[in-house]
Parts: C-alpha cells; structure tokens; sequence
C-alpha cells in the first residue's frame, strides 16, 4: 500500500510539473520596440493583440493599410505589433529608422512596430516560440510561412488563430473574433 501511496505522489508531481513548464505566459515575453525601448505586453492585458511579421518589399506590403485600418477601428480593444522580419528573400532590409518612416509616410502606420526578429529557425524569436508551439500557447502548433502572417490572441494573452498571408486584416475571418 505504502508503494503504491508513494507511486501515485509520484506521478502527480510529474503533472504538476508538466503543468507548469507549458502554457508559459505571453505577457513575460519581452520584445524590443522598434525605438530601443521594451514592449511591456502587460500594458496590453485586457485587450486582443494582433501579432504581424512584416517587410517593406513584399508583395503582402499594401496590408499595412488594412492594418492601419484595422487598429483605427478597433484600437478600444485591440493592439496590431508589426514585427519586422527579413528572413523570407531579404524583404525587410533597412535600418529601424527606414522601417519606421516607410511605414508612417507610406501608410500612416501608428500602432507599435518592433525591432526586427526572426520568426523561424535556430535564433526564433521568444514570442514565435510561444505562437508556434502548442507545448507553450496550449492551442496549436504552427510554422511561419511568409511575410503578414498573423497571430491573434485573446484578451486574457491566449491565443484564438493564425491567419496566413492572404488573410486580410480586414477579412471578415479576423474582424468577426474581435
């Protein structure tokens, strides 16, 4: 009886460890601003958060607009973070400062961008590790396929889909979870 009493503890602490090693929280996730500065996602508790790897070269570009659009209409309860990326054929070169002006002259963009990250592969960003892997988010696996793929998480920081490339941000798809 003593064996089985000390089995059974046993296993519930490997639960509990299990547990505790998954469903890491988005908000510890600390991403730097395309100004230097951290991003807090604290500050965004309460509020869905759409996460977009961007470029400035790519054929996905003209999105920044729906983007924009987007962040206007419903910037009472969700927060757009442009990521830009440049590991999908060198579409996000310049400096952060490039990014920045391109981004507000050509498409008045004024919701957060970040410095620039990796979205896949062996130097993945902390926050893509979280969106991609169900053993952290707790809700699906996914791979980054291309540029203005985007992440949309729920007010309490988990996540609710992913939406590839050809998803406007606009689309009836995203517009109708927020």
């Amino acid at each position: 009886m003593l064996k089985l009493f000390t089995i059974l503890i046993f296993l519930t602490s490997l639960g509990s460890l299990e547990y505790t090693t998954s469903n890491e929280s988005l908000y510890d996730i600390k991403i730097e601003g395309i100004d230097g500065n951290t991003i807090d996602l604290n500050q965004y508790r309460g509020k869905k958060i759409l996460f977009v790897n961007v470029a400035s070269k790519c054929w996905f570009t003209y999105q920044y607009d729906q983007l924009q659009e987007l962040y206007t209409t419903y910037k009472e309860k969700l927060v757009i973070i442009g990521l830009p990326c440049d590991q999908f054929r060198n579409q996000e070169f310049g400096s952060a400062l490039e990014i920045k002006t391109f981004c507000r002259l050509n498409y008045g963009v004024d919701f957060p961008l970040t410095s620039k990250i990796e979205v896949k592969g062996k130097n993945q960003h902390e926050l893509y590790q979280w969106l991609t892997m169900k053993s952290k988010n707790g809700k699906k696996n996914s791979s980054v396929k291309w540029n203005f793929q985007k992440y949309l998480i729920d007010e309490k920081g988990e996540l609710i889909d992913v939406f590839y490339s050809f998803t406007k941000p606009m689309s009836k798809k995203i517009t109708k979870l927020i």
